[in-house]
């Protein structure tokens, strides 16, 4: 009984020490105080309001959403390509290229953001857009990479051979078997590659050029740089906004994966 009480009571504050700063800021979101730690009598959408009809944050939220889309495709088709590559090379091969591929992910953003900024300035190429987007696929194509590599390892590696067997050519053969086998590790990694670009401040901020903003790099600006803008207080907004995004998205998803699991078992 006591083992009971204690684990229910560590998974509670847990759960509060996680989520409580959260819904604060969405209670937060519809109070029309202008400053952080005060609370006005005012309950309304103001900064919603205010959120929607802000030029500047409206193309902080374009640049973003667009700018992870393309990053995380072009990340996620290279990853795949790398990733069956790996696998199918040699074991010697395969334990190279799969330490490189480690690599930036353990290593501190803040390198990757100046090595970045570094080969931009060596090769004369300027602060562009195309210099934030590589920037973005450099930062998510290790863990597309890691995301895919286990899923061709619990595939059944007869299958493709099966495929040859039968007359299919070695590119029919990758898009009509090994391709919708691994496509839960695919589309697991542009999900991480997504949230990886939407989230990132460093590498954004060393590779972007003055005229571009995202959300990370607005945000920061916005409260350090100028504390008197007015459009800080939507902030809160979009931060609610964006959380509630995230809660349907899994919400989703978890029903969707359990209706699966049901039709599965109910055959």
């Amino acid at each position: 009984m006591v083992k009971k009480i204690l684990q229910s009571t560590y998974l509670w504050l847990i759960l509060i020490f996680l989520y409580a700063p959260v819904v604060l800021l969405v209670v937060y979101s519809f109070n029309a105080s202008t400053e952080i730690g005060s609370w006005s009598k005012e309950w309304n959408f103001s900064l919603y309001k205010m959120l929607f009809t802000d030029a500047k944050i409206l193309n902080a939220i374009k640049n973003t959403i667009f700018l992870a889309l393309s990053s995380s495709a072009i990340a996620t088709i290279l990853g795949t390509i790398g990733a069956i590559g790996m696998y199918y090379s040699k074991p010697k091969t395969f334990r190279i290229f799969n330490t490189i591929t480690q690599i930036p992910i353990v290593n501190a953003e803040i390198v990757t953001a100046i090595s970045l900024a570094l080969v931009c300035s060596m090769l004369l190429f300027p602060r562009t857009y195309a210099s934030l987007l590589i920037a973005h696929v450099v930062l998510t194509f290790p863990f597309v990479v890691t995301s895919v590599l286990p899923k061709l390892k619990q595939m059944d590696p007869n299958l493709y051979e099966a495929g040859l067997d039968l007359g299919a050519s070695p590119l029919k053969a990758l898009f009509t078997i090994t391709i919708p086998e691994i496509s839960p590790g695919i589309a697991s990694g542009f999900m991480i590659a997504i949230t990886l670009s939407l989230d990132d401040y460093i590498i954004t901020n060393f590779t972007k050029p003055s005229t571009i903003d995202t959300i990370s790099t607005y945000a920061y600006n916005a409260y350090a740089k100028n504390s008197a803008n007015t459009s800080i207080p939507a902030l809160r907004a979009l931060s609610a906004i964006i959380f509630a995004v995230i809660i349907i998205s899994v919400v989703a998803v978890n029903l969707s994966a359990n209706k699966k699991v049901r039709e599965r078992e109910g055959k």
